[in-house]
């Protein structure tokens, strides 16, 4: 059947089946479905089998699901979403970003699946709060942007994560780190050493955060804090999630993260985990490290390890006219090791740089781990000057 019949076929059922469910007060997803079923039997013009079932998983999805990207959200090996207005649809698989063939049927649809996603997470999206940060049942993280600061249409960007966590062992299948490094990582964290990881956007710093979290102590108890939860820590039984909120309609009963972050350190965590720092919160962060919480683990957003420690320093001075070198000493003091990743052109992540973060008389990087574009990630010369922990762990 051509594409033009298939949809006033379509049509014509969500027609009746928006009327026939509106008239019996509202019917549910099994309702519904066995709705188009009997319309699609009795459709005056023969529908072959496989075009029925399309057009059946069509409008469930249109009425219940994501529309023409709920497709792209089934698919594993989909890792973005890129959604430039109402024809232009992108997404990433295996590395490689391809256009999407379908598009929505309208503007209005659109704005239906954005208000659909941003229902039931506490957040609000509109003409005049036209950003928002949510995330899908499954944890994928998503940004939404309306008009009038989108200018072609209302954008979406969906970041999908893995169905199956990835472990240390999985990574080091697929040639993100060696089995060296993620052997020395593992002692660091089971150790208690404060760990900040950095990298560009897309280069696996969530997922690699909640594969080091798999080595932590089970008997501990953690308290993450992020801006949308996407964390997925393992094996922990005395866990609390903390998640931000924007402020209401009137401007206020806004929760930050500075808020939780403080009040973290009043429920008796072992470990504070904060999903990432890009604001006034990194110096209520540093000083949780530096306050008795060891072996606190955070990311950032940065192009090289040194980049990250600048950005670090800029951060800590939106908090106030504090000396450069009261900001250096409590970075230095704060974080023990400090992981970068990157992307390569082949869209692999890997780890580039695994550093100690030293202080004397200034910041400092002791390389423990670089990439070799021949080699891979290999171990440097340079010994781990402070060892304290790990002989205080064993």
């Amino acid at each position: 059947m051509k594409a033009s019949q298939i949809d006033d076929i379509k049509g014509r059922i969500k027609s009746g089946l928006t009327e026939a469910s509106i008239a019996d007060g509202g019917w549910n997803e099994e309702e519904i479905a066995e709705y188009i079923d009997m319309s699609l039997i009795n459709f005056p013009v023969y529908i072959p089998v496989k075009t029925k079932a399309y057009i059946k998983k069509c409008i469930i999805n249109e009425i219940l699901g994501y529309d023409v990207i709920s497709e792209l959200l089934e698919d594993d090996d989909i890792t973005d979403i890129m959604v430039n207005g109402k024809s232009d649809i992108f997404y990433e698989k295996k590395g490689v970003i391809y256009r999407y063939c379908r598009e929505f049927s309208s503007i209005s649809n659109l704005f239906n699946i954005i208000q659909h996603i941003v229902a039931g997470h506490n957040r609000i999206v509109n003409e005049s709060e036209p950003i928002v940060d949510v995330r899908l049942n499954d944890g994928s993280r998503v940004n939404i942007v309306l008009p009038p600061v989108a200018l072609n249409g209302p954008v979406i960007t969906i970041r999908k994560f893995p169905k199956n966590d990835f472990t240390l062992e999985r990574l080091i299948e697929i040639g993100s780190i060696t089995y060296e490094a993620a052997d020395f990582l593992k002692k660091l964290v089971a150790a208690k050493y404060n760990i900040f990881i950095s990298g560009g956007t897309g280069t696996g710093k969530t997922t690699f955060l909640n594969a080091l979290s798999n080595y932590i102590p089970s008997g501990e108890r953690i308290v993450t804090i992020e801006d949308s939860a996407e964390l997925r820590i393992q094996g922990i039984d005395n866990i609390v999630r903390l998640e931000t909120r924007n402020a209401n309609f009137e401007g206020s009963n806004e929760i930050s993260m500075r808020a939780l972050i403080k009040s973290s350190l009043r429920m008796r965590p072992d470990r504070i985990i904060v999903g990432e720092v890009r604001g006034e919160e990194t110096l209520d962060m540093l000083q949780a490290m530096n306050t008795g919480h060891d072996g606190s683990i955070s990311t950032g957003h940065a192009n090289s390890p040194a980049d990250m420690l600048a950005r670090l320093e800029t951060l800590i001075l939106m908090t106030g006219n504090m000396p450069l070198v009261a900001i250096r000493r409590q970075i230095g003091s704060a974080i023990d090791i400090l992981i970068h990743l990157g992307r390569m052109k082949d869209g692999g992540r890997r780890v580039l740089d695994i550093s100690e973060v030293m202080y004397d008389d200034g910041i400092a990087l002791n390389g423990l781990f670089e990439y070799d574009d021949a080699k891979g990630l290999v171990r440097t010369a340079n010994d781990m000057r402070n060892r304290s922990k790990l002989e205080r762990y064993g």
